[in-house]
């Protein structure tokens, strides 16, 4: 019997912040459950520290140099043979869809279509939530220093997860189905009601690993974007505590949904492959900043991804992997080809516990940025939204400028920029990516290795649509490499 496919999505969700990771707060205790009797892949990464970006990779398996998809402002340009849906489809799954979209696809392309939410409305069926939508407007994507003043039933996770069962209640029970739950938390606004607002207490936060002096330190975008959030909201960094307070209250909020999910979706009498994941992760008040938008930070580029149901195994998997695995992934499970054109690779085997070639998984590589130049750090381009007053957009003309790619292997960050000075971090000893040892003398061979790696990623990630008159080559799960039997073949 073919699973059901579950792809639970939160937005801008940091890594690390879970006491199964290894933080004091207890955010999410029953994501760590499924991680634990799952396979829970511990260096996953985005495609883009962007929306719009990611989810066009999560959707097509293809980077967004590829999809074309390189800002939030421009899903309808994705570029793509057959993307998830497209497999699922063929495949005669029905197709749910509830929450968040920021993507390519819309209503139309869904059997039952709960949305669009976005962060700060979604469809409203009372005053209670047509209330806090308008409370959460007002906010203007701020931190609330109070509890929210409207209950838990109000909240967008709770309304979208409501909207969710109601899809696994009517559908078909004899047919396969993808159920997309994409909640818009922990983005901001920053706000989250009682019992979750008092979950900790802004002075038992721990400590970030970095403060505001960083984004001088890292310079470019990092610091443009410290300075402008600072002309328009003085003292922003002050009350970082309260932010992430409020930010881990969320993660309970949307932990006690997923469950609730989770609940329902057991009520379907057939087998479920469930990938729990976000699109990119939040600043959290490293570098004294707030959500995302400069550069290419672990703290925005990791994620948390895994993957549960029958034939899962238990288990931590350290391997780099990314979003764009995600359709390769699910492809496998439901029998169907790889669509021509996908670039990312099927984790299943993975998954299942079976061993990977060292060659396939040594590394990953993600992007950023848009027009090739990057603006300096004293820029004050035309944006779309003013420099008076407090309103502002942290991924703008400005922090998306330029064109950067990342390679993450082992302990080592290598960062390559189109204009600028590279990149080198040995993450073991600087986490927060401070000491750059580009230039280093020392790190002559560790640089070496690094650019050759990512010159083979830039190899492999042409675009190989349209079709033409040749036929690929593919060794399965869309790997490279073959396994160590079969190497030989391909050496």
């Amino acid at each position: 019997m073919r699973p059901d496919i579950v792809i639970v999505m939160t937005d801008q969700q940091r890594v690390g912040l879970t006491r199964r990771s290894g933080y004091p707060v207890d955010t999410m205790p029953f994501v760590d459950g499924l991680a634990e009797r799952g396979t829970d892949f511990r260096n996953a990464y985005t495609a883009a520290p962007a929306c719009v970006p990611a989810r066009t990779s999560l959707l097509t398996g293809r980077f967004p140099s590829v999809h074309q998809v390189r800002q939030n402002s421009n899903a309808q340009h994705a570029s793509y043979q057959q993307d998830l849906l497209d497999v699922l489809r063929a495949a005669d799954y029905q197709l749910h869809f509830a929450g968040k979209p920021h993507m390519h696809r819309g209503a139309q392309d869904f059997d039952t279509f709960a949305g669009p939410y976005f962060h700060t409305q979604g469809p409203e069926r009372n005053a209670a939530e047509h209330a806090f939508d308008d409370w959460l407007e007002r906010l203007d994507h701020g931190v609330a220093d109070e509890p929210t003043p409207h209950p838990v039933e109000t909240q967008l996770p709770y309304r979208i997860t409501t909207d969710a069962l109601r899809a696994v209640h009517d559908a078909d029970p004899d047919r396969p189905g993808l159920f997309w739950v994409s909640y818009p938390e922990p983005h901001n606004p920053y706000q989250v009601p009682q019992p979750y607002f008092d979950l900790v207490r802004p002075e038992d936060v721990p400590d970030r690993t970095t403060g505001p002096e960083a984004t001088e330190i890292k310079g470019g975008s990092y610091a443009w974007l410290r300075r402008l959030q600072e002309d328009k909201r003085p003292g922003y960094d002050d009350n970082w505590r309260r932010y992430t307070a409020n930010y881990l209250g969320m993660l309970r909020l949307l932990d006690d949904q997923i469950r609730r999910l989770h609940d329902g979706l057991a009520r379907r009498n057939r087998p479920r492959l469930t990938i729990v994941l976000a699109d990119h992760g939040d600043y959290v008040g490293e570098y004294g900043l707030q959500r995302k938008g400069a550069g290419l930070s672990e703290f925005l580029m990791r994620i948390p991804l895994i993957v549960t149901g029958d034939g899962i195994e238990g288990q931590r998997r350290d391997e780099p992997v990314s979003i764009v695995d995600v359709l390769p992934t699910v492809c496998e499970a439901v029998g169907r080809p790889i669509p021509d054109g996908v670039q990312g690779r099927s984790l299943l085997p993975l998954a299942h516990g079976e061993e990977a070639p060292p060659e396939e998984f040594q590394s990953i590589v993600a992007e950023q940025g848009f027009g090739g130049r990057a603006y300096d750090v004293t820029a004050r381009p035309p944006l779309h939204f003013g420099y008076d007053g407090p309103t502002f957009d942290e991924l703008n003309t400005v922090t998306q400028s330029g064109a950067a790619r990342m390679l993450r292997s082992g302990n080592w960050k290598l960062v390559v920029h189109a204009d600028l000075r590279g990149e080198l971090y040995d993450l073991d000893t600087d986490p927060a990516e401070l000491a750059n040892l580009f230039d280093d003398d020392a790190h002559l061979a560790v640089r070496a290795r690094l650019l050759h790696q990512l010159a083979r990623w830039q190899a492999r990630l042409t675009d190989d649509l349209p079709n033409g008159n040749y036929t690929s080559l593919r060794l399965p799960h869309n790997w490279r490499w073959a396994p160590k039997e079969n190497h030989h073949e391909h050496v």
